[in-house]
Formats: C-alpha cells, structure tokens, sequence
C-alpha cells in the first residue's frame, strides 16, 4: 500500500487564557469558551496537514511536534474529522516512508534492525488505526459493532477517515502476522475501505481503488482479476498523476505473478508520474520505485 504524503510544519500561536476572560460572561449556548478555542486550534492543525512538503528530511523532522500536538487536541475533540485524518494520514505516512521503507532497504545489511523499524512502523500503524476508528465511534456511536456486523454505513465526509484508517489497518496487520488476533480483523479492513470504495472510488486521485486491489490481491480467497479490476479503475483515476497507484500495482500484482517485465513497466511509469509532481508523496514514490527497479533480482 502506498499512501498519500502530506507531512507539514506547523506555526502555532500562543493566547493567554486571561485574553479570553470576558468570553466567561457571555451566555454561550453551545461551547464553552475552552472548546471553542479547542476546535479553532483544531481546524487550524488539520489545515496545515493538507500542507505539501517535498523535503524528505525537513518533513520527517517537522512531523514529530506536529503529530504529538494534533494527537493532543484530537483527544479533545475526538469527533473532528478532519484532524482525524491529518493524524491519521500524518502517522501512516511517517511510518510508511520513514521507518517501515527504511527497514525495507537495510534488511539485507541488518536484519534485526530491519525487525525493529517494523516493530516501530507497526505501532505507528496500529496508533493512526485506533484514531480513525475511535473518530468514526464518535461521530456515529455503535460504529464497531455495526462494522463487525456488516452492518456500518458512511457518511461522504467519512470517506478520507475510512481509506486512512483501512491503510493503516492494513499495513499493521502485514507487519503483524505472528499476531493471530492482528490478522483475524483484515475482513473488517477491507470491508471498511469497501465501504468508502462505494462512495468515492476516485477518492486521492485513484489510492483508494489501489487500496481496495491490494486488500483484494492480499486477502485469503482473493480474485487476482478483480484486484486488476480495481488497479485498473485506480490508474484511470490517477490520469497519471499518482506514482504510488503504480508503485502499488507493481508489487502487489506482478510480484506475486512473478511478472519481471510488468513490474519493471509499471516502475517506470511511476517514475515518469511522480517526476512530473512536487510534492512528498512523488518523492517518496520516486525513491521507492528506483529502489525496487534496482533491487528486483531480489524478487524475481
């Protein structure tokens, strides 16, 4: 899976608690004082997490204060959705491009490094999860259940919390399989980026259909032609533009397939998309997509 990156900095503004003293006379109907500045701060923080960023080593050095604060105030505000998704899209991320890669690329040096950055990745995977999950049960109470029931519904504005919380879940569950309850939950991952699939299937410019051919391409009892079917709605969503639908399609199809020439098309192709984009989520892409080319003995 290869989520959308937008890693950002964030410059906050401090406000003085006696600044807001007068606000405590007024008759306040819906929110307080404290929860109103809680959901400025907030939409102030989910704001800044759509920011693009192509620095690799300034967004990695910028996500750590930016995902500790936004946890905080979700916490506070655990029912808004938009800082839902900057936390959770934030946490994949960082986890995907700069611990679970790494350990991707040092596995052969170091092994048991490589075992302790997806131990790392895998808790980070896990956190996003349980944000996204835990805003869904706030913003519709009984959520779980009724995703355990097959029985849950979406709203369109839960569309992006859904895909972040199913790629995370997703991804904690592939770095988790000596963990039999972990794996036990990927129906309920993949019905929960179903549900999303349904509403949006264009959703992040083709990533959500790439996520729904891999989930498809992974699970047990997967049609391989229908996980095509899906990679196939998501490159015509991408019109291009999305280096990781490709990235994706390539190792989760062809490798599998034990198809070298498709694989190292598709590489291409993501190569030639994301040198056409600036943005973090092309970078990572770009850099992802060279190291498989030049490792693809390793696979083949």
């Amino acid at each position: 899976m290869s989520p959308q990156l937008h890693l950002a900095d964030l410059q906050s503004h401090r406000v003085k608690s006696s600044h807001l003293s007068w606000l405590l006379v007024l008759p306040l109907a819906a929110c307080s004082p404290q929860s109103l500045l809680l959901k400025g701060t907030a939409d102030a923080l989910a704001e800044q997490g759509q920011t693009q960023e192509e620095d690799l080593e300034l967004a990695r050095d910028a996500a750590a204060f930016y995902l500790k604060l936004s946890e905080s105030v979700l916490r506070q505000q655990p029912d808004h959705g938009p800082l839902a998704v900057a936390v959770a899209s934030g946490l994949t991320q960082y986890a995907y491009a700069f611990v679970a890669f790494e350990a991707d690329k040092i596995e052969a040096q170091d092994a048991k490094a490589a075992r302790r950055l997806r131990e790392r990745a895998a808790r980070l995977y896990w956190r996003a999860q349980r944000h996204a999950l835990a805003t869904l049960e706030a913003q519709q109470p009984g959520f779980a259940k009724a995703l355990a029931a097959g029985t849950a519904k979406l709203g369109a504005d839960q569309v992006a919390l859904a895909y972040w919380g199913a790629a995370a879940w997703g991804a904690a569950i592939s770095l988790s399989k000596d963990q039999p309850d972990a794996v036990a939950d990927l129906p309920l991952a993949v019905q929960l980026t179903q549900l999303a699939w349904r509403l949006q299937p264009a959703y992040g410019e083709g990533a959500l259909s790439a996520l729904a051919g891999s989930f498809e391409a992974a699970r047990p009892g997967g049609q391989v032609n229908q996980a095509q079917r899906y990679f196939d709605t998501a490159r015509a969503h991408a019109q291009g533009r999305n280096a990781g639908v490709l990235v994706s399609e390539a190792e989760s199809i062809s490798v599998p397939a034990g198809d070298r020439r498709g694989f190292e098309q598709l590489l291409q192709q993501a190569l030639k998309a994301a040198a056409g984009q600036r943005d973090l989520a092309s970078t990572v892409m770009r850099e992802r997509a060279q190291w498989l080319l030049d490792t693809a003995d390793d696979r083949f």
